[in-house]
């Protein structure tokens, strides 16, 4: 999962009106969000396809988002609040988000033979260089299967400068040498336990289309 990044990962407040399920995140028009209907739909790069159990919201990249095309995130109540991110089958060698190799701290870029824990810890670097934890903390990792491959679930808090806790969770694989993950992350304050539900539903949905 957030953009932080985001993936999710550096996350913006925003706001919607009109159709779409979010709510009070900040300032940003409807415009920057298209609604995710119940049934299947393509994701990132368009290799994964999900189906979500109610109504959410796709977060639109803005010129100053540097996401990357394996890469999409959801959100009900604006992103500071709760998200969900996809990765489509990120290849080795490539990184979850753009960076200047100039950049003096540096998120470590995907390789096929990373270990669950490598993974990981790539994801942790992703919330502290990116978006900004302060303090993150492993709670679980264990396996578990993802899109009938032997994967790995990750749970995890961060606190992050605006000094709110978060809640997150992640399952993944790598399959193919290529990396599919779906991550959540959300205040844990209320909109962790609204939306872990969705979580849950959404990977158990999931399903590659190549």
């Amino acid at each position: 999962m957030t953009r932080t990044p985001k993936l999710i990962l550096a996350a913006v407040a925003l706001a919607l009106s009109g159709c779409s399920s979010v709510g009070d995140g900040g300032g940003f028009g409807s415009d920057y969000y298209s609604l995710v209907r119940v049934r299947s739909v393509q994701v990132g790069d368009g290799s994964l396809a999900v189906t979500a159990p109610r109504p959410w919201n796709k977060t639109r990249t803005l010129f100053f988002f540097d996401d990357v095309r394996w890469v999409e995130d959801w959100t009900l109540n604006g992103p500071l609040l709760d998200s969900i991110s996809f990765v489509s089958g990120l290849p080795s060698g490539k990184y979850l988000i753009r960076q200047r190799r100039t950049d003096d701290r540096q998120v470590p870029k995907f390789r096929s033979d990373m270990s669950a824990p490598e993974i990981t810890s790539m994801l942790e670097s992703l919330y502290r260089v990116r978006g900004g934890s302060i303090d993150f903390r492993t709670t679980s990792l264990q396996p578990r299967r993802f899109l009938g491959a032997n994967g790995f679930q990750f749970d995890f808090e961060h606190l992050d400068t605006d000094e709110l806790w978060r809640r997150g969770r992640a399952v993944g694989a790598v399959i193919d040498g290529e990396l599919y993950l779906i991550l959540f992350d959300a205040a844990r304050s209320h909109y962790y336990g609204n939306a872990i539900g969705d979580f849950e539903a959404i990977a158990a949905s999931a399903r590659k289309r190549r």
